[in-house]
């Protein structure tokens, strides 16, 4: 296959099919299960997913916990509304941050930003045309001030979430494997999963391991370019132990399922790949862009949501399933009403 373009992972989803909250139980959520061998193509329910997984299969989970991003407030006093999106904490010790901003035509260097809480900012650079440097002059210490900014921050939802963010968004972003904050996207195909299906799954004799990958905004940040080789991908913060490396080559030596939960996992493990198509542990940072016709060689199942057209997230589905056979199951799904998006219902590729 020839190296593909942006408009050939567009496709017709009708905007009642988003998803802009989660189901109370998801694991009542539909599930699609794709098979790549045969090409065919069952519809399930998420809990379903036990019936696929065997005694020794492993599950990769991403343990990111998603960081209170979203701040609101007003530029210099009483004037106009913004909010402002942390993206990257830059030199903690001067409280110094990577942000978004809007409206930021009439946010400049020097301002001063009045938030919630009694947070106060300045702006001490422009890096795009949204985004702005600041320092957050602050008294106290930057573990204080992280705990201020969590009692006002919300949830960074995706742009295409047409909805105010809400308090509760953060349970709809978490797993039993959130852990270490960071993230500013959520990893969204583990929140199906809940302590009774992990019980069930572990009964089955199935294994489980994490690894960190901090997902940024560039998951979400519009590709604007046809030529998918000069798309320039943010860096991500990625962590995978020496044990779970140990596991996931212990797995793959016995020929076992190496389930990918989401996207960013198989980002994660398709990073620090030794040319004996295995993992070695690595601490660092990617800007792994996966697309087809990738070849994907760890992971060989993947759980993950319906992807919205045009995103990485679908290259990277398209790339695990084959372009062809994926993209006939998003037909398939949008002429079945399945529910797309992070909060929506999910794929099983084995």
């Amino acid at each position: 296959m020839s190296e593909m373009k942006l408009s050939q992972f567009n496709y017709f989803l009708p905007e009642e099919l988003i998803a802009f909250k989660p189901n109370k139980d998801r694991r009542k959520d539909r599930l699609m299960v794709l098979h790549k061998d045969t090409l065919e193509i069952e519809h399930k329910t998420f809990y379903d997913v036990v019936d696929y997984f065997s005694e020794d299969d492993l599950m990769v989970f991403n343990n990111t916990k998603v960081f209170p991003a979203v701040l609101y407030g007003k530029k210099e006093k009483n004037e106009a509304d913004i909010e402002v999106f942390l993206l990257r904490e830059l030199v903690p010790e001067q409280k110094i941050w990577d942000t978004l901003v809007y409206p930021a035509r009439k946010i400049r260097i020097g301002n001063k930003l009045f938030l919630d809480n009694n947070l106060v900012a300045e702006v001490i650079d422009n890096t795009t045309s949204r985004g702005r440097t600041i320092r957050f002059l602050y008294n106290g210490t930057n573990e204080e001030l992280k705990k201020d900014i969590r009692k006002q921050g919300l949830a960074p939802l995706p742009p295409f979430i047409s909805r105010e963010n809400k308090p509760e968004d953060f349970k709809h972003f978490s797993s039993p494997f959130s852990k270490i904050e960071g993230a500013v996207a959520a990893p969204t195909a583990s929140t199906h999963f809940d302590e009774l299906l992990l019980k069930k799954l572990e009964l089955i004799g199935v294994n489980f391991a994490e690894l960190t990958l901090h997902a940024g905004i560039g998951n979400y940040t519009k590709i604007l370019v046809e030529d998918l080789s000069k798309h320039k991908v943010d860096s991500e913060q990625v962590i995978i132990t020496r044990e779970t490396a140990k596991i996931v080559n212990n797995a793959l030596e016995a020929s076992k399922k190496v389930c990918a939960v989401g996207t960013t996992v198989v980002k994660s493990l398709e990073t620090p790949v030794t040319t004996y198509n295995r993992v070695d542990p690595f601490d660092g940072w990617t800007i792994k862009f996966i697309y087809p016709p990738y070849k994907i060689r760890i992971p060989n199942c993947l759980i993950t949501n319906f992807q919205l057209p045009l995103t990485p997230m679908l290259m990277v589905v398209a790339a695990f399933g084959g372009y062809r056979f994926v993209m006939r199951a998003y037909e398939e799904a949008v002429n079945m009403k399945y529910r797309f998006g992070p909060f929506g219902d999910a794929m099983l590729i084995i």
